[in-house]
C-alpha cells in the first residue's frame, strides 16, 4: 500500500505546496502551527479540495484536477482521528463503533470484536462524555478501524493533554497502530513525540513541504533553518563559506567543519548541548562572557556572547549538566568549544 500526494491550494493569502509519498509506515509531517499540516489532511480526507494536483492511495487516485476526479470522503477509505476525535456525543460507544461498520450482516460480530480489542467492553452503553480521555480515544480508533481503512491520519492528537496523559495515550496509540497494515500520517509540532513514533518525517513550513527524510537525518543534517528550528536547535548565525570553514560575522569567529560547505550555506545552527566547556586541545575553542545563567529542571542554561561579537549579535547558549556547571571555576569568563561535526549547514 502506498500513499502520493502532490497538491496545492489558496487559502486567502495562504498558499499550500505539498508534495511527498509514504508506503506502510507512520510518516510525520512536522511543522509549526499554521503551516498547513491540518488542511493537507483535511485535502487526503475529501473534507477540503485542491485548487490542484494528484492524490493517490493504494493504486487509486482519490483527487485529480486534470482528469476531474475527487472522490467523496465516504469512498476515500481514510480514517480521521481529529485532535477532540469527534464523537457522536448521543451515541454509546458501542453505537459509535457500529455506526463505521459497513457490512451490516458483520455489524454486531464486529462491534463486538473491536470491544474487546479496544477494552471498551465495560463501558460499551456508555456516552463519550461519560468517557476518560483514553477511553475516549480509544472509542475513536476503534471506530476508525471498524471502518477498514487503507490509511489513518492523526491530527494532533494529543495537543490539549497534559504531559503525563499524553504519555499514557501516546503508548497506547503507538501499540494500536502497530498491527496496522497501512499508512498513517501523524501530524505534530512536538520533535519528541514524531521521534518516539516515527521512522521518516517530512516538514512543512508556510504552506511548503520539504523532501522526506529520516528521523536521523534531520536531526543530523537539517540542510534549512526551519527543519533545523523544529529538530530543536536552538543558536544560529549568518555564516560565509571559507571552503572546510565558516566565518561567522556576528560572532567574529571562524569555526572548521566537518566538511567542505557548500557555496549556498548562509546560515548555520548549533544545538545548545554542542556548546561544550572546552578540554585542552579542543577544536574551535573560544572565549565568551557568560551573560545569564538559568537553572532548569535537570541542566544548566548559560547565555554566551563570544568575545569580539557584535552589540547587537544573538547571544550563544549552552546547556551543560548541573553537577558540570558547579565544578567550573571562573562562571564568568569561559572558554569554550564546539566540534567540527557539530555545526549545522542551512541554506535558508
Amino acid at each position: 500500500m502506498a500513499l502520493s500526494v502532490d497538491i496545492r491550494k489558496a487559502l486567502g493569502n495562504f498558499h499550500l505546496a505539498v508534495q511527498f509519498d509514504a508506503g506502510d509506515e507512520t510518516l510525520a509531517l512536522l511543522g509549526a502551527s499554521g503551516c498547513g499540516k491540518s488542511v493537507t489532511l483535511k485535502c487526503i480526507a475529501g473534507i477540503l479540495t485542491p485548487d490542484e494536483g494528484h492524490i493517490e492511495l493504494d493504486g487509486v487516485t482519490l483527487y485529480d484536477s486534470a482528469s476531474r476526479i475527487n472522490l467523496p470522503p465516504q469512498r476515500r477509505q481514510v480514517g480521521y482521528l481529529f485532535q477532540q476525535y469527534a464523537l457522536f456525543p448521543n451515541m454509546t460507544v458501542r453505537q459509535n463503533i457500529a455506526a463505521a461498520v459497513r457490512d451490516k450482516a458483520r455489524r454486531q460480530t464486529e462491534v463486538a470484536e473491536k470491544l474487546r480489542q479496544f477494552r471498551l467492553e465495560a463501558v460499551a452503553d456508555q456516552k463519550p462524555g461519560q468517557l476518560s480521555g483514553g477511553q475516549q480515544q480509544r472509542c475513536a480508533l476503534a471506530r476508525i478501524l471498524a471502518s477498514e481503512p487503507t490509511a489513518i491520519l492523526l491530527d494532533e492528537p494529543f495537543s490539549a493533554l497534559d504531559s503525563y496523559l499524553k504519555y499514557q495515550l501516546e503508548l497506547e496509540l503507538a501499540e494500536t497502530l502497530g498491527g496496522f497494515p497501512g499508512t498513517v500520517l501523524w501530524v505534530s509540532h512536538d520533535r519528541g513525540e514524531v521521534f518516539r513514533n516515527c521512522r521518516r518525517v517530512c516538514v512543512i513550513d508556510r504552506g511548503r513541504s520539504q523532501p522526506v527524510t529520516t528521523l536521523g537525518e534531520l536531526f543530523r543534517s537539517p540542510g534549512t533553518e526551519a527543519a533545523a528550528r523544529l529538530s530543536g536547535c536552538k543558536n544560529y548565525a549568518d555564516a560565509r563559506p571559507r571552503e572546510d570553514a565558516v566565518f561567522l560575522p556576528d560572532w567574529g569567529l571562524t569555526l572548521s567543519c566537518s566538511r567542505p560547505v557548500p557555496e549556498g550555506v548562509c546560515r548555520i545552527g548549533i544545538r545548545a548541548h554542542h556548546v561544550q566547556l572546552a578540554g585542552p586541545g579542543a577544536e574551535n575553542a573560544f572565549s565568551c562572557t557568560a551573560v545569564k545563567v538559568v537553572e532548569d529542571v535537570f541542566s544548566t542554561i548559560v547565555l554566551l556572547r563570544p568575545e569580539g561579537a557584535a552589540p547587537e549579535a544573538p547571544l550563544l547558549r549552552m546547556e551543560l549538566d548541573k553537577d558540570n556547571w558547579q565544578a567550573v571555576p571562573d562562571k564568568d569568563r569561559l572558554t569554550v568549544s564546539v566540534p567540527p561535526e557539530a555545526i549545522l549547514l542551512l541554506e535558508s
